[in-house]
């Protein structure tokens, strides 16, 4: 498996652990839906939460949410609304960026809440 994929992977196990710690639910992985993929459903009370994972090894080519653009929201909102029908849930619907830069050997995680809203 290439480089990029290890990293990937070892940062999708990092925001499901992060996700965990925080006291949300991990409903769905890597659900797909056409051409889009959600890389986290969580649930936490009565809220939806789409999570994209960004993982860099370095900010040097900018920050790892700066990598989710307009093209792949409306690729995460359309794989969302075909999850929420699928399931037939009645629920609020966040989507939130985890943003996970490697330092060295350690990781630094944040976590955008909203985090459409900005763009």
């Amino acid at each position: 498996m290439a480089q990029h994929n290890d990293l990937g992977n070892k940062g999708e196990q990092l925001a499901v652990d992060y996700l965990l710690e925080r006291g949300y639910l991990i409903v769905e992985k890597n659900y797909r839906y056409q051409k889009a993929e959600i890389d986290i459903i969580a649930k936490k009370e009565n809220l939806l939460v789409a999570v994209e994972v960004k993982t860099r090894s370095t900010n040097e080519f900018g920050n790892p949410q700066d990598f989710v653009n307009k093209k792949k929201i409306q690729l995460l909102v359309a794989a969302i609304d075909n999850y929420v029908l699928e399931k037939d849930l009645e629920v609020d619907i966040r989507f939130d960026i985890i943003a996970i830069t490697k330092e060295k050997n350690e990781f630094n995680i944040q976590h955008l809440k909203d985090a459409f809203l900005y763009f």
